[in-house]
């Protein structure tokens, strides 16, 4: 009873200290635990960690029974835990970067919104046309059993990527797709980045996916999607060689047999959504902008 007295007074003398900014803190890392559970249980990773609770058991019975080499062995491996942690979960670590990465407006995002005179309308009827483009041309190279990969870049800069291959920097058309996968074409092989509408790159080389549970039957092209789709943010379009079939390959997941309605309507969902949030959140800002400029 004495304790459980202890106790209550202990945690109320420890509420009357208790502050705001105490439960902000505990907010806070309790959404960054949350995440890392979120993101190491699809992934490897889950191994991992399982192997890390076996240790920490095996150095708890150590300690209770004071088994001294195999405590002494385990605290040497804690003492650079920190570093093994760096090195075994690089590939994890490098993904929650890069999802930090794009979940923040990017400088292009936020400059077609305060300093391009176009509006949302103008700026979404012109993405719309850019797609529409692609579309025809995808559905050109399906007739033909063609094979294509293009990958339209979003937040994530694919400038690596690019740098593989060709640099283009030239608007779309129909023909000019139809050129660079041409099969006697020297690019028709490589990947075209798609930049703001414009192919900005052909023939580049992208990496393959490390999913170990893809299916067997998929080629070259779509394992490259996908493992471009693991690796970024881009919404990557693949026309298979040997049957023609159109797929999507996003967040490391393919969709298949995409016909031109489905394929321009996934296009326009995937593409045109995020920029139309921006110029949305802004709109106030930019219209008042604009409307100043026009009194002067």
């Amino acid at each position: 009873m004495g304790t459980f007295n202890e106790f209550v007074q202990n945690f109320f003398a420890i509420m009357r200290t208790f502050q705001f900014k105490d439960a902000v803190d505990i907010i806070a890392i309790g959404l960054i635990i949350y995440y890392l559970i979120k993101l190491v249980k699809e992934t490897r990773a889950v191994q991992l960690v399982k192997g890390i609770f076996i240790l920490l058991v095996l150095y708890g019975v150590a300690y209770i029974f004071k088994l001294t080499m195999m405590t002494a062995m385990l605290n040497r491996f804690f003492e650079f835990a920190v570093l093994v942690l760096f090195i075994v979960f690089q590939p994890e670590m490098r993904k929650v970067l890069e999802q930090l990465g794009r979940s923040n407006y990017t400088y292009r995002k936020l400059k077609n919104v305060f300093f391009d005179n176009t509006s949302n309308e103008e700026l979404i009827l012109r993405q719309k046309k850019t797609i529409s483009v692609f579309v025809d041309a995808v559905m050109q190279l399906h007739s033909k059993k063609t094979g294509a990969l293009i990958v339209f870049e979003r937040r994530t800069r694919l400038g690596d990527i690019a740098y593989t291959g060709t640099i283009i920097n030239a608007a779309p058309s129909v023909m000019m797709i139809g050129n660079i996968f041409f099969n006697k074409a020297p690019l028709h092989d490589g990947a075209m980045i798609v930049r703001d509408g414009k192919i900005y790159a052909a023939g580049c080389i992208l990496p393959l996916t490390k999913n170990e549970n893809v299916d067997d039957n998929l080629g070259t092209r779509h394992r490259a999607a996908l493992g471009m789709s693991e690796e970024s943010d881009a919404v990557i379009v693949v026309v298979s060689e040997e049957t023609g079939s159109i797929s999507i390959a996003l967040n490391g997941e393919l969709t298949r047999d995409y016909t031109r309605e489905s394929l321009n309507n996934e296009l326009n969902k995937l593409l045109i959504t995020e920029e139309a949030e921006v110029s949305e959140k802004f709109s106030l800002f930019s219209g008042g902008r604009k409307e100043k400029k026009n009194e002067q």
